[in-house]
């Protein structure tokens, strides 16, 4: 009993030893920016700034949101076909490669396209909707779009359409890897995320 308690104590030690070094090791950029090119730059762009509406902009986003995605599109938590088939040939020294070098790549400024939109998408960023019990985005993405690294994602600048999409995700219980996200998106309606998304299109 005593040599199977020390043979899993031991187990143990050597798992979270592998796992601190996972954590320390300075992310490769090279091998990164490698990976990258060959099953990203499609659809994102050469330097993660994508410039088609319907796919994320990736340049200058915290490397934890990024890492934390790509792991819950290859475990199925996040539901992409697409992204799902990407994702499930990457290691996690590939995640965390990616991850790092898109975060050192510098976001190109988006724009808003109708200023109705814009003065409504405001109020909801900046003061949420009070008689609904919705919270400020500010509150979590920061008063400029930048978000809090390791915990909420950059949204500054993001396309319209893309915001939009993942919100109407959230609200149909589609995109299911955030219950927070799900529980504010489940009380706007389609102006009010179309609103949202044309404000954080040129928040910056």
């Amino acid at each position: 009993m005593k040599l199977t308690a020390s043979l899993l104590c031991t187990a143990a030690l050597v798992a979270l030893s592998f796992s601190a070094k996972a954590q320390t090791t300075k992310p490769d950029l090279a091998a990164g920016a490698a990976v990258f090119g060959q099953a990203c730059v499609a659809c994102h762009a050469a330097d993660g700034n994508s410039s088609t509406p319907a796919n994320p902009k990736l340049a200058q986003q915290h490397p934890e949101y990024l890492i934390k995605q790509l792991r819950e599109y290859k475990s199925g938590k996040r539901a992409n076909a697409i992204m799902s088939g990407f994702a499930s040939g990457l290691s996690d020294a590939d995640m965390r490669n990616v991850a790092y070098w898109l975060a050192s790549q510098k976001a190109v400024p988006g724009a808003a396209t109708d200023p109705e939109l814009v003065r409504l998408g405001e109020r909801i960023y900046r003061g949420g909707i009070a008689d609904r019990q919705i919270a400020a985005c500010a509150g979590c993405h920061s008063p400029n779009g930048a978000g809090i690294p390791a915990q909420n994602p950059r949204l500054s600048g993001q396309h319209a359409e893309y915001t939009a999409d993942q919100l109407r995700q959230f609200r149909g219980g589609i995109r299911k890897n955030n219950i927070q996200m799900t529980g504010v998106a489940a009380k706007m309606n389609d102006r009010e995320i179309l609103a949202v998304s044309e404000f954080i299109a040129g928040l910056r």
